[in-house]
């Protein structure tokens, strides 16, 4: 490291190697990073920024400095996951495939650098995503992989703005990588995962049984492909048993709930407590088993699943993007308990964990809706066992937010909206002409989109 720091001292500025000593630094400093002993990385980075600045455009040395960029920022984001720092790469890399020639080395690692890159939703990353699949035509080796890392950044842009557009061209996109992707494929598990995955989201958009029945079978075949041993068996579990809840909860099949809370069971164990998403495998396995309950009446299911949600919070971070999830479903259990045990402190906790979840999303969030329904809930389960006509009122404006929550599906908020002139009906609410009126109005709007 000392030495590349003398040989920059010795290349002033506007010497001719001072690009190529700046970047020698760089390397060193980053190989010392990746190999954890270095901190510092943005000292590197910021070295490749000056190298970079000494390489313009006509430069012969333009594309390497460009790539050496990209390449440091990935690494400053898989390390640190700064947001910024993979947009700016997938900016980079934007620039970067134009100068790469086809048939060269330099444009062969820089489609798989544009390939390995970390998805997000971000404008700049599906703009990557669809140069990439132009430079991969009909018949180019990379050309599932593109459709498919095209079609989850879609996915994810769809599950922050719920713009039933991207998940439509998500599942085109899928569609097509799992039909040009032999069965022997490396990939072909996680390709007939993601686009099961895009199905189960339009399905609760839009509602269509079939995309259910599809996704299902799906992650049947995925499952299938990842045995025991498979280092992605316990994400097939677990999607596969939380797709048949889903199911369940429209169609009644006890055999689909058996059936999911026994893969959940079995994920769990793959999950050893540590695992960085034994969160999430308790969150689905009490709401399995919450569902059940629901059904049979089995006492010993509902406390089970309190009891899972309950560590399942306790495992999640604080940042954890899944984390209103769990509080909302912990809710929707302890608010179950209380109508059968009027027991206060569930139903008061059930409250504080629905307005801490609103807390947590942003105004548009899709995920919103369910934090609404789950408080109107709480408020109308009170109402019922201590009659305070604040509480009908907290819960029917709770109906009204869910109801008209944008970037909610039409059949869900169809629902609720149903749910609240029923109740506005039965507890003589002034608010029964509105919540009629919403109703109509949301029926019209998913007619119209069918």
């Amino acid at each position: 490291m000392q030495r590349f720091q003398l040989v920059l001292d010795q290349c002033r500025v506007g010497h001719l190697d001072r690009a190529a000593a700046l970047t020698n630094l760089a390397w060193a400093r980053l190989i010392g990073y990746i190999d954890y002993h270095l901190q510092d990385i943005d000292t590197a980075i910021s070295l490749l920024r000056d190298a970079f600045a000494l390489h313009p455009q006509c430069h012969p040395g333009h594309a390497l400095s460009l790539h050496n960029l990209t390449n440091a920022l990935t690494w400053r984001h898989d390390r640190k996951g700064t947001a910024s720092d993979i947009r700016e790469a997938a900016q980079l890399y934007r620039e970067l495939l134009p100068l790469c020639p086809e048939g060269t080395y330099l444009r062969s690692i820089v489609m798989d650098g544009c390939n390995d890159l970390s998805i997000d939703a971000s404008d700049e990353n599906i703009h990557l995503r669809r140069v990439v699949l132009e430079l991969c035509p009909l018949g180019h080796q990379l050309r599932p992989r593109a459709l498919d890392n095209l079609s989850w950044a879609l996915h994810l842009r769809f599950d922050q703005h719920g713009n039933i557009d991207d998940i439509d061209m998500s599942i085109q996109l899928g569609r097509e990588a799992v039909s040009l992707c032999p069965e022997g494929h490396d990939d072909y598990d996680d390709y007939l995962y993601n686009l099961a995955v895009s199905l189960v989201f339009r399905f609760n958009h839009q509602g269509k049984p079939d995309d259910l029945d599809e996704a299902i079978s799906l992650h049947e075949e995925a499952l299938r492909l990842r045995p025991v041993g498979h280092k992605s068996r316990d994400f097939s579990l677990g999607k596969l048993g939380a797709t048949l809840v889903t199911r369940f909860q429209k169609r009644r099949d006890i055999d689909d709930i058996t059936q999911a809370v026994d893969l959940h069971h079995e994920a769990l164990l793959l999950r050893p407590p540590g695992h960085p998403y034994r969160d999430r495998t308790l969150n689905n396995l009490a709401l399995a088993l919450k569902e059940r309950y629901e059904q049979l009446d089995v006492s010993e299911d509902l406390n089970r699943a309190i009891d899972c949600y309950r560590e399942s919070l306790r495992s999640a971070r604080l940042d954890d993007p899944w984390r209103h999830a769990i509080l909302v479903n912990l809710s929707s259990a302890l608010c179950s308990r209380f109508t059968h045990t009027q027991e206060n402190e569930d139903v008061e906790e059930a409250i504080t964990l629905c307005q801490e979840s609103l807390g947590a999303l942003s105004s548009l969030h899709p995920s919103m809706y369910f934090s609404y329904v789950w408080l109107q809930n709480a408020y109308m389960s009170r109402y019922q066992i201590l009659h305070d006509r604040a509480d009908l009122s907290l819960a029917i404006e709770n109906f009204r937010l869910a109801s008209r929550h944008p970037t909610q599906g039409f059949p869900a908020r169809i629902i609720e909206a149903y749910n609240w002139t029923l109740a506005a009906e039965e507890y003589g609410h002034d608010s029964a002409l509105e919540a009629y009126t919403t109703f109509f109005e949301l029926l019209d709007g998913h007619l119209a989109t069918r």
